[in-house]
């Protein structure tokens, strides 16, 4: 029997922050590639890492369907109906426009959807990924370790035909301090785009950039919000009451996890929204969101292929205990209801293993 892998120490970690670091100061960053990976090995550590300091292999076939998911609305384009710009897909390469980019809005283009999840089940789609997982493996996984003049494999090893091994610590780390690698990732990503010359026709006034390179749209949260209420009935998720304006709400903060699943949604009192703001929700709360996402799970995953936002109950889960379990090691507070919270403890995290 294997030795169960043990937390990297403090000093561990704080070596695997100066080099994050690092990277960002001294790494080349032509292209928005090496943003878009990290982005993407942080968010396969939280749906699919230990929580321990054990190693993860991904395929390089995971990796470029994170790539599709963070580059799909990208491939539209950006300034529409802005007054002074003129509508381009944004360039994401100091040289030619990504290929990534031009691989998906290509096959958008051919196939004539703007729906991802529709489009998953397109003949063509495999395709699409194959391609992106070939351009992921000869750049942003070949040189993201490269900074300062060396190459410093701190994150991940290559392994075999297709995949790379995160090292040791490494998924504990991305997921200890998920958020920072998030914003570091994201407003490096945003700068690349606004320092590009090519796209200063297209961007104008960039106060909204962040939120369309990053955010599902306001269109699909609507229509999010009319078929959730066709499922859950016109009753606030969290206080119960009638609806008569509705707010979508993210049930694990975005600002905790900015990646939309269509199982982390429920309609909400803009008054208990406003409240709970990026609060994780208490124990009466998280037990009957478990049991929702268990009972209607098919349903949920429909409604996201119909508006076109992504649905997966097992990440969803896993996700919510990540959340859960980071408060509870911090001696966070959950939010009940307005102007009360209490504290989140391991029956919280017990909740995960129980049946519901």
């Amino acid at each position: 029997m294997s030795a169960v892998a043990s937390a990297p120490s403090a000093e561990v970690q704080l070596a695997f922050l100066v080099k994050l670091q690092r990277l960002f100061a001294e790494g080349d960053f032509t292209a928005t590639y090496k943003f878009a990976l990290l982005i993407a090995l942080a968010d396969l550590a939280v749906e699919l890492g230990p929580d321990d300091g054990a190693e993860l292999v991904l395929s390089n076939r995971q990796i470029a369907e994170r790539f599709v998911h963070l580059y799909w609305r990208h491939a539209s384009p950006y300034g529409s109906g802005r007054s002074g710009t003129t509508p381009g897909i944004l360039v994401q390469n100091m040289g030619a426009q990504a290929a990534v980019l031009t691989v998906i809005a290509d096959f958008r283009v051919r196939t004539g959807t703007a729906n991802l999840q529709q489009a998953k089940h397109l003949p063509d789609y495999d395709v699409v990924v194959s391609k992106i997982a070939s351009t992921v493996s000869a750049q942003p996984l070949n040189y993201l370790q490269n900074f300062g003049g060396v190459t410093e494999p701190f994150i991940y090893e290559r392994q075999g035909r297709g995949k790379v091994r995160l090292k040791r610590g490494v998924a504990y780390c991305l997921r200890r301090f998920y958020s920072l690698v998030q914003q570091l990732s994201r407003s490096h990503w945003v700068d690349h785009i606004k320092s590009n010359r090519r796209n200063q026709t297209i961007l104008g006034d960039t106060g909204d950039l962040e939120d369309f390179l990053f955010s599902t749209s306001r269109q699909s949260l609507a229509a999010l919000g009319v078929e959730l209420r066709k499922l859950d009935g016109p009753h606030c998720f969290y206080c119960g009451c009638i609806l008569n304006e509705i707010d979508v709400d993210h049930y694990i903060p975005f600002t905790l996890y900015p990646r939309d699943l269509a199982h982390n949604f429920v309609l909400a009192h803009p008054a208990c929204n406003r409240s709970k703001s990026d609060m994780l929700a208490a124990k009466p709360h998280l037990e009957r969101w478990l049991s929702r996402i268990l009972k209607h799970s098919a349903d949920l995953t429909e409604i996201g292929a119909k508006v076109g936002i992504s649905a997966d109950e097992r990440a969803m889960r896993h996700v919510a205990a990540w959340a859960y379990m980071s408060a509870q090691n911090s001696g966070g507070r959950a939010w009940l209801a307005a102007a009360q919270f209490e504290r989140v403890t391991n029956e919280y995290l017990g909740l995960f293993d129980a049946p519901n």
